[in-house]
């Protein structure tokens, strides 16, 4: 069936306090999507960011961002005041998220609400503590051992905790008592209102793609609790680390410094910690993209000491057998497969046993040396077009900085012109071609340039960042949006 989506990542909401959330501007994105006739709202990782403020380097793969709970839900609730929530400094830049503000700020007024609302709720929360027992407890006295040692990486605590050594968790979990129920209390508030929000979108047609990324961070608590599916030393860092070879994003790589995984330790426990992944994130999720997916057939190793990832090498991954145990445990799921980067033929094979759509990315298309992968003409139905990833200029910004030939080329094959514009042309093409889902990110949609990129592969500062304006989602984008959706049977 064909359809149609716009990729727009919770942070980009508007909203009077600092970062998007999961509050009334969420919902009125939601009517606006209903509006313009799409079926799919893609975001980018839910969990709690780290250093770098990267939603793919979170503290825990199973938890959810606490900066997303909205404050003004808060107030509904009675935990917090308006004057409380004012009296807060969340950045002087509408259009941008000021991630210190939001750490200095923040978590102050979430206290509040836990001192006002967590005895008053206790048997819902302990319901989702027992729900949840697989990664919350963990989590929870991860973050409260985080800040008892001053944010410090959990390779630098005392030995007895960092190794998890029984007598040092029992005394910890009763030293830190109040504040592994704080952490608790915030997860309880973020999928209460996530699911409030899921459910929302579910009742008005949408549904929301999700983004699992293939690591997680190094400091996490999904390491600190599992460090024996990692490739790690005993002292918890790694022997090697995750990232990309040199390619058109970077001469040196992309160094990511994710440790990798043990894929053997892994296969001997039947893939369970994977497969416990994919059914959380499948539950919060209709439809779920597999980030680095390449990285399942064989995976791109650096030496933990390397400043740059040029010297890795490549090594076998699980391919196939991880998938089919996946799906043996959960039955079928609606996966999206990211086949991006250096793909061989070994990958296309593993993306054509496991039967789930790939990706095709407009802007990698228009290579007048070659026939792209990515021109519409090669399409198979089974896969997802986008204009462009969180990982890409906006398609303005892409006009205005790619190649010359580039840009020439693709003038000619999507026989642009100025009446309708470079941009808007670009999307029709993903929108009439023969994919079976199109998504478009909201910036190109609202003719966005460079300055709404929302990543730049490599570098660290700035990324993340860009935001929505308020009464940017006009009723004539969305009746645009709508036409040229029904135009081409999506």
């Amino acid at each position: 069936m064909r359809a149609s989506g716009i990729l727009l990542p919770i942070f980009s909401l508007p909203s009077p306090y600092g970062i998007g959330t999961l509050g009334k501007e969420a919902h009125r994105f939601v009517d606006f999507l209903s509006a313009a006739g799409q079926k799919y709202w893609q975001i980018l990782p839910l969990g709690p960011t780290s250093y770098g403020d990267s939603p793919y380097q979170s503290f825990s793969t199973f938890a959810g961002n606490p900066y997303f709970i909205d404050l003004e839900l808060l107030v509904r609730d009675g935990l917090l005041t308006r004057e409380e929530c004012a009296a807060c400094d969340f950045g002087s830049d509408p259009g941008r998220v000021d991630y210190k503000a939001l750490f200095d700020g923040r978590f102050g007024l979430l206290r509040k609400a836990y001192e006002r609302g967590f005895l008053r709720e206790r048997e819902r929360i302990a319901r989702f503590e027992q729900e949840n027992a697989h990664w919350l407890p963990d989590y929870a006295l991860f973050m409260a051992l985080k800040y008892r040692f001053g944010q410090a990486p959990v390779q630098e605590w005392d030995a007895d905790i960092r190794s998890r050594e029984p007598a040092a968790l029992e005394y910890w979990r009763r030293e830190l008592k109040g504040e592994v129920e704080f952490w608790t209390y915030l997860q309880y508030l973020f999928f209460r209102q996530w699911r409030a929000l899921k459910g929302y979108a579910n009742r008005r047609g949408i549904k929301i793609i999700g983004d699992i990324p293939i690591y997680v961070a190094l400091d996490s608590a999904d390491v600190w609790a599992n460090p024996q599916l990692f490739s790690l030393h005993r002292d918890l860092t790694p022997v090697e680390v995750a990232g990309c070879p040199p390619d058109a994003f970077s001469k040196t790589g992309q160094l990511w410094g994710n440790p990798l995984y043990d894929w053997e330790a892994l296969q001997k426990q039947g893939y369970g910690w994977w497969i416990e992944r994919v059914r959380a994130v499948c539950s919060v999720h209709d439809v779920v993209r597999i980030d680095h997916f390449r990285g399942f057939e064989s995976y791109y190793a650096i030496p933990a000491a390397d400043g740059t990832a040029e010297h890795g090498i490549w090594r076998k991954g699980p391919g196939i057998a991880l998938f089919e145990a996946i799906r043996q445990s959960l039955g079928e799921q609606a996966i999206i497969a990211e086949d991006l980067g250096l793909l061989t033929e070994a990958v296309h094979e593993l993306l054509r046993q496991s039967g789930y759509p790939g990706m095709k990315v407009l802007q990698f298309a228009f290579d007048p040396k070659g026939d792209s992968d990515y021109l519409p003409h090669n399409f198979e139905k089974n896969c997802v077009v986008y204009t462009g990833t969180h990982d890409n200029d906006t398609v303005r910004g892409w006009f205005e900085t790619s190649p010359a030939e580039q840009v020439r080329f693709c003038k000619r094959y999507l026989h642009l012109d100025h009446r309708e514009g470079y941009t808007r042309g670009f999307i029709r093409a993903g929108i009439a071609s023969s994919a079976n889902l199109c998504v478009t990110q909201m910036q190109d949609w609202l003719g966005t340039g460079s300055e709404g990129r929302i990543n730049i592969p490599s570098t660290l500062g700035g990324n993340w960042c860009w935001r929505l304006q308020k009464g940017e989602l006009s009723a004539a984008l969305a009746r645009e949006i709508r036409a040229m959706t029904r135009l081409y049977g999506r």
